[in-house]
């Protein structure tokens, strides 16, 4: 299918994950993708298997470096995923350098993105910006805190961006999961594979894939409909506090 054909996309964070899922969905639909992310060796292998894709070594957190790597281009499609959770444990016992660093990375990083991007569409008159938050965004849960905080913010820019772009035929969507099986447990884990592990023991979490459909099918949709919200949860997860494990 080639529903995205001639659309260039930039996708942050698309190394692993739900970014490099999203690569993959979006360039089967025939978009030019530009991968975005800190590992170049996995974006040369993600671009090697795409076949045409360009990469672009950036750290979202480097405002200079993405002003530099983006200001001066027109993307039809913008995907925000570059984030990251670190620890899980009571706020009054956090780590205020793992603070810095969720709120450098899934705030000021998607905020520095946005203001080098957005500009260009809104001038053209036709994009799609898609924010990927979590249900975190919508509901807090125990040793949550810091990043719960942080994707609460991505919901409010969400809203923000259709508030301030409002009739500039730019189109935004927050995409929200719940449990997606990623490195998203061994990073905020610090590597400790033992307890990512855990965090999807006896259920079946999403996979980046599922996501990725979900963003592909929001931006085909005819340019005057705005998938604005996507909230998917495993159906192992009632809410960040619930899930069934063990389920016979």
């Amino acid at each position: 299918m080639t529903r995205l054909k001639e659309k260039l996309a930039l996708v942050t964070g698309a190394s692993a994950g739900i970014g490099a899922a999203t690569a993959r969905a979006l360039a089967r639909e025939g978009a030019q993708v530009v991968l975005a992310a800190r590992r170049q060796e996995r974006l040369q292998a993600l671009a090697q298997e795409l076949g045409s894709a360009e990469v672009v070594a950036l750290d979202v957190r480097d405002e200079a470096a993405v002003a530099s790597a983006l200001a001066q281009r027109r993307f039809d499609l913008v995907v925000v995923n570059a984030g990251l959770g670190r620890g899980l444990g009571p706020l009054h016992a956090g780590h205020p350098g793992e603070w810095d660093e969720m709120i450098d990375t899934n705030v000021k990083g998607l905020l520095f993105v946005l203001r080098n991007t957005v500009p260009a569409m809104i001038e053209h008159g036709a994009g799609d910006v898609v924010l990927l938050g979590s249900v975190a965004g919508r509901q807090v849960y125990p040793g949550g805190n810091v990043y719960c905080a942080t994707k609460h913010a991505v919901r409010a820019i969400y809203e923000a961006l259709r508030l301030d772009a409002a009739g500039k035929g730019v189109r935004f969507t927050t995409v929200d999961p719940g449990m997606v099986e990623t490195e998203f447990s061994t990073v905020r884990f610090r590597g400790d594979e033992q307890k990512a592990s855990e965090v999807y023991a006896g259920m079946t979490p999403l996979a980046p894939a599922d996501v990725a459909d979900a963003i592909t099918w929001a931006v085909t949709r005819p340019a005057h409909v705005n998938v604005g919200e996507i909230v998917l949860w495993p159906t192992d997860q009632a809410s960040t506090r619930d899930v069934k494990r063990d389920r016979e």
